[in-house]
């Protein structure tokens, strides 16, 4: 399994506009094949921070989506929210468990 997780910088002026590009992308994403979680949230104590947590079934999976055409939909629509930083970081998981 893959893990995708990260934050997006920008300006909070434009949180509306950011919330509305990944409740977009996020439908579009979690019906693609070997999606298995993937959501987008704001991070309540700085507005200004999108967070970002993927789970793909394999690489060649999370590859499809990088093609996929709600990608380029959504790289438009926030390319005017003012990004200023981004830190999105893949992880290859070889096991899972609970917390405790």
């Amino acid at each position: 399994m893959l893990v995708i997780a990260g934050t997006i910088s920008f300006d909070p002026a434009h949180t509306d506009a950011a919330k509305t590009a990944a409740a977009a992308m996020m439908a579009a994403t979690q019906q693609e094949a070997g999606c298995v979680h993937y959501a987008f949230s704001i991070d309540v104590a700085d507005p200004s921070v999108m967070h970002i947590f993927e789970q793909w079934d394999s690489e060649e999976a999370l590859s499809a989506h990088f093609e996929a055409p709600h990608m380029a939909d959504f790289q438009a629509a926030i390319g005017g929210i003012g990004i200023s930083g981004t830190d999105i970081l893949k992880y290859q998981v070889a096991s899972t468990g609970p917390v405790r």
